[in-house]
């Protein structure tokens, strides 16, 4: 039973129930290691990212931040969009109170239980928040004071929908600073346009939300969206010099995994951004003295920040900043062999042959069973030798979402009842046939 025709049953009957939501991530695989920064492992604290407070709050305990935060968000495909970590898609098919409400809402709004987003995109009830009409909201109650600024710390209610009437995104206290880089472009817009205390549905084509490759498996490509957003508080970003140490390694984890999305997707210079914003979390700061085991954390984690950095400035083909960001973690660990990998390929690509065969005959032997400095080593002897380089394929592949759910884990994903039949199965369909034809004339032989 779908979670639309469970909520629809739910409201009639005016009965309630209160689940718990979570995730489990698959991994990714890869064609080479280290040609993406996903060789860095995702160190499992992404769930315990903390929202930091400067006003009148309080942080929320760790048991009743995880039941909270349900959102999944990934970047959207030929713009620059964002997405907020950490990935959990809802499991349960059980409506909570507010989903019934929430599914009120839009029959009572849009005076039909059917969900028609072409019609909305030219009515003239609905408020333009782009010229292209592509984003557009209904304000279900006014708001008051200013409208949030770019660089302000704002928290939302949201719940989101597909045309189909699928719920795919629920928050009720979802934290974000505005153009940081954190949230789909249709939120970003979208919040920026509200007071406090504003409530308003928003409509968003796919183009402002998760573009062509979608996001699996819940949103399909070019999906169109809507959303209620309540705007709850709006308050200034909190300054770098008061977070702890704790906070500032949790935030550059944060930013880390959102360069680590936009990579996947190939939008480099959005991950390039992120990885930068990352290290500005985790520059020491003067005012407080930092004990041993802090400046070690913070130096693992900046090296890691900076080999990723140098994988998306590689794809650009910025080989000066790849120098920078590899001599950088050289000096923090000499013996690096991501940075000696990248570094030696810079070389190589420059035409400084021998220096790069000596770093990556350095970087082989630290780590020799990489098939990236394998390769790269070939290629440099090729070049030596002045043969021509096997050229790539020309077909590009599908970029994947990262961090992937398992099917089975998720309602909204609907499941196909056709098996595949394999050649295996038909092959031993035909020995099953031949044994009996076998035992067939050997009976008739044996009567007669």
């Amino acid at each position: 039973m779908s979670l639309k025709v469970e909520l629809e049953k739910k409201a009639m009957t005016g009965t309630q129930d209160v689940s718990e939501a979570g995730s489990i991530p698959d991994s990714v695989q890869h064609e080479t290691q280290w040609d993406t920064p996903r060789e860095l492992e995702n160190n499992g604290n992404s769930h315990k990212i903390p929202i930091v407070f400067v006003q009148d709050t309080e942080p929320l305990q760790d048991g009743h931040r995880d039941n909270e935060r349900v959102l999944q968000r990934t970047p959207s495909f030929g713009k620059t969009v964002k997405f907020i970590l950490p990935p959990i898609t809802i499991e349960d098919n059980v409506p909570q109170e507010e989903e019934v409400q929430f599914y009120q809402a839009i029959e009572e709004v849009l005076g039909f239980k059917g969900y028609n987003f072409d019609s909305l995109f030219s009515s003239n009830k609905w408020i333009d928040i782009t010229d292209d009409k592509l984003l557009r909201k209904k304000i279900l109650k006014p708001g008051f004071g200013e409208k949030p600024l770019p660089g302000q710390e704002v928290t939302v209610y949201i719940m989101g929908i597909l045309e189909d009437g699928s719920l795919v995104e629920k928050d009720p206290k979802l934290t974000f600073v505005l153009d940081d880089g954190d949230v789909i472009q249709a939120l970003e817009l979208g919040v920026r346009s509200m007071h406090l205390g504003e409530v308003s549905f928003l409509l968003t084509n796919g183009l402002y939300a998760f573009g062509l490759l979608g996001r699996d498996p819940d949103i399909p490509s070019d999906a169109s969206l809507m959303y209620k957003l309540a705007l709850i508080k709006v308050r200034d970003k909190p300054s770098l010099g008061v977070l702890t140490t704790a906070d500032r390694i949790c935030l550059a984890n944060q930013k880390r995994e959102c360069g680590n999305f936009h990579y996947e997707r190939e939008e480099y210079r959005s991950a390039m951004h992120s990885y930068s914003q990352a290290l500005s979390f985790l520059t020491p700061s003067t005012a407080e003295p930092l004990s041993s085991e802090e400046e070690e954390e913070i130096r693992e984690h900046r090296i890691k920040c900076l080999n990723n950095l140098a994988a998306t400035q590689l794809k650009l083909h910025h080989y000066d900043d790849v120098m920078n960001s590899c001599n950088a973690i050289l000096e923090m660990d000499v013996n690096n062999s991501k940075a000696l990998y990248r570094k030696g390929k810079v070389l190589s690509e420059r035409g400084d042959y021998e220096e790069a065969m000596s770093i990556l005959k350095r970087a082989l032997k630290l780590d020799p069973t990489t098939k990236a400095i394998h390769a790269e080593l070939s290629k440099l002897v090729r070049r030596q030798k002045g043969q021509p380089e096997t050229p790539k394929s020309l077909v590009r592949l599908k970029p994947k979402a990262p961090l992937k759910l398992r099917d089975d884990l998720n309602p909204l994903k609907r499941h196909s009842s056709q098996h595949t039949v394999t050649y295996r199965m038909l092959f031993l369909g035909a020995v099953i046939a031949a044994l009996v034809s076998l035992l067939a004339a050997f009976f008739l032989t044996y009567n007669t």
